[in-house]
């Protein structure tokens, strides 16, 4: 055999005994301390490597654009998966936003197990996820305000500007009677820092990973918080349908209710570094009990907050009213179950 023989031969057989990594690119628009970047990301591409034996690994980009274009930058095939905030895309995500309404009463952890579920049983037919291939649904920890004022009663936050992400944020935004300001979580710091806004409603994590410990005065803690913020996490189908069946089955076995539960711990557990980060920087922390006159004032005022989502479900032909009564009950069980 010729020596150019020899080496195509030698050269097929390398290539057929090894194994080609091939590479999820999941675009980020969080700081690398977010909890999505700093633990969720990692660990899920972490199992699905392991699992795959190295075929196929996770990788954060970051610097894509606006959070509201991930799906689009997913969907056009920019990317291979991403995660967003669906207040950032009025009008097209309203169904997970049964998660948002206030009055839950459970943490992160609980209610994203409860959104996936809720989504899956009754909401599998709704369409708002064409075009994408859906990984994972889940929320921050409880809606918490930031603010450069004292919150004293809830008259204080009249004609105040607040920051606010969307979904049900508006609707409280309302009731409360704030000057509403919309921006995508990153942008909080500057418009602190600037005087744009007075405050901003968001998780206590951002004290840290957003470092409002630098240009806030108070951050105000109700037990269950104002709400909950509610997100996806979602690949291209082109991209997924390319991995083997094996592979797409490892996937689906390490997204879904597994990745929307690990999601919510990881934001749960934030929350706390969060008050750390704000204590350490001398802001006041007021940390309201059930029974404080605060909590009775907020929680008059917010009264019907969530019969705007009812109404929007009623109107698309869901059971809004048992729906959500069905997604409060299993989170409910979940936190009983799981000794929260």
């Amino acid at each position: 055999m010729k020596f150019k023989g020899i080496f195509s031969v030698a050269v097929a057989a390398t290539l057929s005994s090894m194994t080609f990594a091939e590479t999820i690119r999941v675009a980020s628009w969080l700081p690398p301390t977010n909890p999505m970047n700093e633990v969720i990301i990692p660990a899920w591409g972490k199992a699905i490597s392991d699992a795959t034996g190295g075929r196929i690994n996770v990788e954060i980009v970051y610097g894509l654009g606006h959070p509201k274009s991930m799906w689009n930058l997913v969907e056009d095939g920019i990317v291979d998966a991403s995660y967003s905030y669906h207040g950032y895309a009025p009008g097209r995500f309203e169904l997970p936003q049964v998660v948002e309404q206030p009055g839950l009463g459970a943490n992160a952890e609980a209610a994203s197990y409860a959104l996936w579920t809720t989504y899956e049983k009754f909401f599998s037919d709704s369409h708002e996820f064409d075009g994408l291939k859906l990984l994972a649904l889940f929320t921050h920890g409880p809606g918490q305000i930031h603010s450069n004022f004292p919150v004293t009663s809830v008259d204080e936050l009249k004609d105040k500007k607040i920051r606010i992400g969307g979904g049900v944020q508006s609707v409280i935004a309302e009731k409360l009677h704030v000057t509403a300001v919309g921006a995508p979580a990153p942008k909080v710091y500057e418009m602190m820092q600037q005087g744009v806004i007075d405050g901003a409603f968001l998780p206590t994590v951002e004290q840290k990973v957003l470092r409002l410990s630098e240009v806030t005065k108070y951050l105000t803690i109700f037990p269950d918080g104002l709400y909950m913020g509610s997100f996806s996490m979602f690949m291209n189908p082109d991209t997924f349908s390319s991995f083997s069946q094996a592979d797409q089955d490892i996937i689906n076995k390490m997204s879904g209710e597994k990745l929307s539960v690990m999601a919510g711990m990881a934001w749960d557990a934030s929350d706390a570094s969060g008050i750390d980060a704000a204590t350490n920087s001398g802001v006041k922390v007021t940390m309201l009990s059930d029974n404080s006159d605060l909590v009775a004032q907020f929680n008059e005022r917010l009264k019907g907050v969530s019969d705007v989502w009812v109404k929007e479900a009623d109107e698309n032909g869901y059971k809004g009213k048992e729906i959500l009564t069905y997604l409060r009950d299993t989170a409910h069980q979940y936190a009983a179950k799981h000794g929260e």
